[in-house]
């Protein structure tokens, strides 16, 4: 069967709302959770600026934002469009928990486990949007190239902060 896309801009907007919805919340929880906290934590050299972390995470949210208005329009719509929605949302969920988990409950160890899950749905969410649309998947690769370097610094600031 043939599979082709037609933009529904209403969905387009649903899930647009509901990635930067995500960021706003991640952001307040930055906000709130970083003075005092974050600065006097031991953190590798390597360690990115704020303003670099969050341009990386604005253009990540879009490219997200991007890759699921792909794939949810792929026609004809059926299980898979529905099974990638849930995999967004299941991510999107935990990218939320981590940021309070590391910033507002300041627990380093809880957020290097919590990060596992995120991987890994991120790895699914890339897989079953490749299935749905190439494009999508291209989209999400760069989000998982940087919860791979995330995880990499939550550990290397566990390792620092002897917390593991």
């Amino acid at each position: 069967m043939a599979r082709y896309l037609r933009i529904s801009w209403l969905s387009a907007l649903i899930i647009a709302a509901f990635v930067y919805g995500t960021a706003a919340i991640g952001s307040l929880f930055t906000a709130v959770g970083m003075p005092g906290w974050y600065q006097n934590i031991a953190k590798p050299a390597w360690t990115p600026l704020g303003s670099v972390i969050g341009t990386v995470w604005t253009i990540l949210f879009t490219l997200t934002a991007m890759a699921g208005i792909l794939a949810w329009n792929m026609r004809p719509r059926g299980g898979d469009n529905v099974v990638a929605m849930e995999i967004l949302g299941i991510n999107l969920l935990l990218n939320m928990l981590w940021t309070y988990i590391f910033f507002m409950q300041h627990s380093i160890t809880g957020a290097l486990l919590e990060m596992i899950l995120l991987w890994l749905s991120t790895l699914a969410a890339v897989v079953i949007f490749w299935r749905l649309n190439r494009v999508a998947g291209l989209l999400l690769l760069p989000y998982i190239l940087w919860v791979s370097f995330a995880f990499y610094l939550n550990w290397a600031i566990a390792m620092l902060n002897r917390v593991l």
